[in-house]
């Protein structure tokens, strides 16, 4: 049953990209700094997401190794605590009289 949802909402995404793609296949001119090219509306529309896409995660992508980084170093910093800690629990008491 989970595989004929999956299968029905994909086949609704696909018919509404190709309805969004024949109600904006006008051609537009775009312009980049080295020329333009004609291009359907819906191309361009959809290249740009792709492009607002990939930017977005390769600035996550920044954000998440650089938290990677700092989970590593406080865990090593734990497991050099947590040795520590054991080895004062191994020290015996002194009594102080």
């Amino acid at each position: 049953m989970r595989r004929l949802i999956g299968f029905v909402a994909i086949l609704i995404v696909i018919l509404f990209g190709l309805s969004f793609a024949l109600l904006n296949a006008d051609s537009v001119d775009v312009d980049y700094y080295f020329g333009s090219v004609p291009m359907p509306l819906s191309l361009a529309l959809v290249v740009s997401l792709i492009i607002g896409a990939v930017i977005g995660v390769l600035t996550t992508l920044g954000m998440i190794l650089g938290k990677q980084r700092e989970v590593h170093r406080l865990r090593r910093r734990v497991k050099d605590t947590e040795k520590e800690l054991n080895e004062l629990r191994r020290l015996p008491l002194k009594d102080s009289h």
